[in-house]
């Protein structure tokens, strides 16, 4: 007679017996890296309005796919961004920038 596959009955697992995410091995042979704070290029250079017709600063935060370029990775403050992102938007709909790269 085969026995039957078992579904995870019985008593449940009481909260101090569950496995955490603190029980992984931590490796120390690795070197670390010091990763520097990214600033906001804008506030660095006082710059307050961004024009959507400086196409060259604003292709600058833009992937080679097309798509712009999150504040984690460009370092932009979150006022910014928003301008930025605008300006990118207003620069695609008169075609000063593409919409996508051409694959």
């Amino acid at each position: 007679m085969a026995e039957q596959p078992r579904s995870g009955g019985g008593r449940p697992i009481a909260a101090s017996q569950r496995p955490t995410g603190g029980d992984k091995a931590i490796v120390t042979g690795k070197k670390q890296y010091f990763r520097r704070k990214k600033v906001c290029r804008f506030c660095v250079e006082k710059i307050d309005d961004i024009n959507y017709k400086d196409v060259r600063m604003l292709s600058a935060f833009i992937s080679e796919r097309g798509k712009i370029t999150p504040r984690r990775i460009s370092g932009v403050c979150t006022p910014h961004q928003r301008r930025l992102s605008e300006a990118i938007k207003q620069a695609r709909n008169i075609a000063l920038l593409p919409f996508a790269s051409a694959v």
